[in-house]
């Protein structure tokens, strides 16, 4: 199930490819989620603040959404980096997706000081 953190990650890289505001149904596909379940979850962000959502037109991140999403993409690169060097998974990006927003900023400071401190974190792939 996607969380917070990995909606405000795919609007950020959408916003950064297409421009805002994002369709709710290239988030949907993004996250293999229901477009309903998007959309619903779009309003809540919405709600917090997040974002700002207009039905028919998609949803644009807000500065503190903006800010919050950038957070989680340093997590998202250190967690793919750890995923992909330290485990050797196949699938890191996909494993660090489902990581981001649920660990402590104390294991992710750990993972970038003590594990990664070598280089800085890098996209596998886009």
């Amino acid at each position: 199930m996607a969380g917070t953190a990995q909606y405000l990650l795919v609007l950020h890289h959408l916003e950064e490819d297409e421009g805002p505001p994002v369709s709710p149904g290239d988030v949907a596909a993004e996250l293999d989620r229901s477009p309903s379940a998007t959309t619903e979850m779009l309003q809540r962000l919405a709600d917090r603040g997040l974002l700002t959502y207009e039905p028919y037109e998609g949803a644009t991140l807000t500065e503190d959404g903006r800010r919050t999403a950038e957070t989680h993409l340093q997590e998202y690169l250190t967690l793919c980096r750890f995923c992909r060097d330290v485990l050797h998974l196949d699938e890191s990006e996909d494993e660090a997706m489902q990581l981001v927003g649920s660990i402590s900023p104390l294991v992710l400071d750990r993972l970038s000081s003590t594990l990664l401190a070598d280089e800085p974190a890098v996209a596998t792939s886009d």
